[in-house]
């Protein structure tokens, strides 16, 4: 086995200031902050005006983290919106003119007041990423530190707070958004979670251990003139003894070794061993959830040789009274894991570092003889009435749908339902196939009177296909929304032959998948 590093990573550079509302003498910058979201709505930048001002295949190029596309398409340009995608998109010098011309109000002078901006002679550069981010309802700008794209090279500052990354995107696309009357945020970062919850919270509580993730997150508030309650204090402890309707969590769940020399990211790691936040985590959301209230987190997992992944997450969900959804979505073996997170605080192969935090990684999985990792999508409701919790552990590795939320938030109240109503009802309901429901049906040889296989397949949500005999299938053919399951069945019972309650029988399991996953809706 190789050695762990044993001396610390050094730092490429000590990380910047956060961004400031107020200067060392106690002047509010609220008025500048103002003026520079005017000057950023004047110059739309946006994301619909970068992409127009760089082009679809520079924007796709930056999606990836090439810049070069979007800096030849902008290099000769002096529209404002191209000035700033210059400035904070690519984190390229600008002249305090070009800064003029793109931030009238704001100028060079108030970035670098603000904390969001350098002057160096006759060059202005970035020292924060600002960048836009957008839903159908509502758009903002979002502060956080550079990302490695812009920093310079090199390792980053533990303390580096995060923009919109992967795992962003991914919690905000699968969290289930009804409207609520309180929302908690926990591990906020930057905010972007927090943000979002705005459309639909009455009050929004976001935590973070690190202030000077809150600094930033409290900048990008007041820069969107949005209110959040902000708190200091890791995980739900700054809300102990609360209860929450929704609660969101992007939490610092990567398993990092606690070896000396190998960095621990505020922004990704938890401090603990193994995959105790997820599972920790889990239980401290549960009691802060109030009747009726739902969480989506995500999470890693360990799993051992010839383990169930699902044999690891079960017992963490045993007696916290809260219905349970967790979906796989990726499981990673422990060198491609080592890979991925070795390299994602700006560690390349051969800088010294990389290979000792790689060993480290791969020493600390065979310690507690770790055979891959998975990673996955939390969700958590709370009953409204006393009954026994459910619990739903499911695998989509594939392609799902790019707006997971209201699949979640309709399978969370399908399955809650199933929970609470008896097989008689279930019979009794005038179930409708979804418009996004196939039937499939394979034969072994062409002009086979009956088919081999036959599946319902779902387009949409987690894009699940159910393989059905055909009573099933016979069955969802009727589902029109008119016929009850149970006049359905008669039907098929008289030109079958056979007995309607032992036909009940044989299609109730697949029949409550099918209303569970949406295949079948009220």
């Amino acid at each position: 086995m190789s050695t762990p590093a044993q001396t610390p990573v050094p730092h490429r550079h000590p990380s910047p200031p956060a961004p400031r509302r107020v200067t060392d003498d106690g002047e509010d910058l609220t008025p500048l902050i103002e003026s520079l979201r005017a000057d950023l709505e004047a110059a739309d930048y946006t994301i619909e005006g970068i992409g127009a001002a760089v082009g679809e295949l520079a924007a796709a190029a930056l999606h990836r983290d090439q810049p070069l596309p979007a800096d030849r398409a902008t290099c000769d340009r002096t529209e404002p919106v191209a000035l700033l995608t210059r400035l904070f998109g690519l984190g390229l010098t600008l002249t305090p003119d070009e800064v003029a011309l793109a931030l009238p109000r704001t100028r060079a002078e108030g970035l670098a007041t603000l904390g969001l901006a350098r002057i160096e002679g006759d060059g202005v550069r970035a020292v924060v990423d600002l960048r836009p981010h957008a839903t159908e309802h509502d758009s903002w700008w979002v502060v956080s530190d550079l990302p490695e794209l812009q920093a310079g090279g090199g390792p980053l500052p533990e303390d580096h707070v995060l923009g919109i990354g992967g795992a962003s995107v991914t919690l905000a696309a699968w969290t289930p958004r009804p409207e609520v009357a309180r929302a908690l945020d926990i591990g906020t970062g930057c905010g972007v979670q927090a943000l979002h919850l705005t459309h639909h919270a009455q009050r929004v509580v976001a935590t973070d251990i690190s202030e000077r993730a809150l600094e930033f997150a409290r900048f990008t508030c007041a820069l969107n003139g949005v209110e959040l309650d902000l708190r200091h204090g890791s995980l739900t402890e700054p809300v102990a003894g609360e209860e929450f309707d929704l609660i969101v969590s992007n939490p610092p769940f990567v398993i990092t070794p606690r070896t000396k020399g190998v960095p621990v990211y505020e922004y990704r790691d938890g401090g603990v061993e193994a995959d105790g936040i997820t599972s920790g985590l889990i239980g401290q959301v549960a009691a802060r959830l109030a009747p009726g209230g739902m969480a989506q987190m995500l999470g890693n997992w360990e799993i051992g040789p010839d383990e169930d992944w699902r044999d690891r997450v079960r017992p963490w969900l045993a007696g916290l009274g809260v219905d349970a959804w967790v979906v796989l979505r990726e499981v990673q073996d422990p060198a491609e894991y080592a890979e991925t997170w070795a390299r994602d605080g700006g560690h390349t192969p051969g800088d010294g570092q990389y290979e000792a935090m790689y060993g480290a990684w791969l020493d600390d999985f065979a310690a507690r003889g770790t055979a891959s990792i998975g990673f996955g999508v939390i969700t958590l409701h709370r009953p409204e009435v006393e009954r026994e919790p459910w619990i739903a552990l499911d695998e989509a590795r594939g392609q799902v749908d790019a707006a997971m939320g209201p699949h979640v938030l309709a399978g969370v109240r399908a399955r809650t339902w199933l929970a609470e109503h008896s097989d008689d009802e279930l019979l009794d309901i005038a179930w409708q196939y979804a418009d996004d429901v196939t039937q499939e049906r394979y034969y072994a040889h062409p002009g086979d009177p009956d088919p081999q296989v036959v599946l319902i397949r779902q387009g949409g949500g987690l894009r699940r296909a159910f393989q059905v005999d055909t009573v099933t299938a016979g069955l969802v053919g009727v589902c029109d929304g008119d016929l009850t399951a149970r006049q359905g069945l008669a039907g098929i019972a008289v030109l079958t032959e056979a007995d309607q309650s032992d036909l009940a029988r044989q299609v109730l399991p697949v029949l409550r998948d099918l209303v569970a996953d949406g295949l079948l809706v009220r």
